[in-house]
């Protein structure tokens, strides 16, 4: 499916900061940062993405930070009953 068309299905653009423990050094954090498009508010293809870190990689998961938006919305226009020319 297009990102369009996901979009006229209510996807969204969602952006989640990811802060993971670093494997040989659990007391460093290390930042991630992981966009797609998802629907709010269960985020089922972010919740894939951490399920799959949580059991393939290394890195434990220390917090998520998730943020998201309305990518495509009705137009905002005005009528002008004036008209201007510029020479």
């Amino acid at each position: 499916m297009s990102d369009f068309a996901r979009q006229l299905e209510d996807y969204r653009l969602t952006t989640a900061e990811i802060l993971y423990r670093m494997p040989d050094h659990p007391s460093v954090l290390q930042t991630y940062i992981w966009q797609d498009l998802d629907l709010a508010p269960k985020f089922p293809i972010l919740q894939k993405f951490l399920d799959f870190w949580e059991k393939n990689l290394d890195g434990r998961l220390f917090k998520v930070r998730v943020a998201h938006c309305t990518l495509i919305r009705p137009a905002e226009f005005r009528l002008n009953a004036h008209l201007a020319t510029l020479h």
